[in-house]
């Protein structure tokens, strides 16, 4: 089952739970719109990959919403979104752990040969990566492992 059809069972389901699946379904019509408007805007139809992204921008956004609320204090927000990203979780695949981020990154750099920089080895590690670690630790390690 595509994730797209997954998404349009589990509205299906979120409605029929009524109280217990608002968030659910606010979540998944929030999803369904982001996909929508890009596939409008780049007249195409996505495959689970370009679904993946989608969802990982919307999980990064909740992420730095939670950071800000943390920050301010704002209890209610904070459990609001909190809700929202376990819906969110339940369609990303598992994320990386460190040690396995570090052996994509090691065999990236033995693959790049004499052009070993920040940017070579990015382009060898992000496409492996994609949708199953953060950006920002890849970085971390790729920087960390070429120091």
């Amino acid at each position: 089952m595509s994730l797209k059809d997954q998404l349009k069972e589990d509205m299906k389901a979120a409605m029929k739970a009524r109280e217990e699946g608002k968030t659910a379904l606010s979540v998944i019509r929030m999803v369904n719109s982001a996909i929508k408007n890009t596939e409008i805007n780049d007249k195409v139809e996505l495959d689970d990959n370009g679904i993946l992204g989608i969802l990982a921008k919307e999980m990064k956004t909740r992420q730095d919403s939670l950071t800000e609320f943390e920050k301010a204090g704002r209890e209610d927000l904070i459990s609001h979104v909190k809700e929202e990203m376990a819906v969110l979780q339940k369609y990303l695949p598992a994320q990386m752990s460190e040690d396995e981020i570090r052996t994509v990154v090691k065999e990236a750099i033995a693959a790049c040969g004499d052009a070993v920089n920040m940017g070579n080895v990015m382009k060898h590690v992000m496409p492996k990566t994609k949708g199953r670690a953060d950006g920002k630790v890849v970085n971390n390690i790729v920087k960390e492992l070429l120091g």
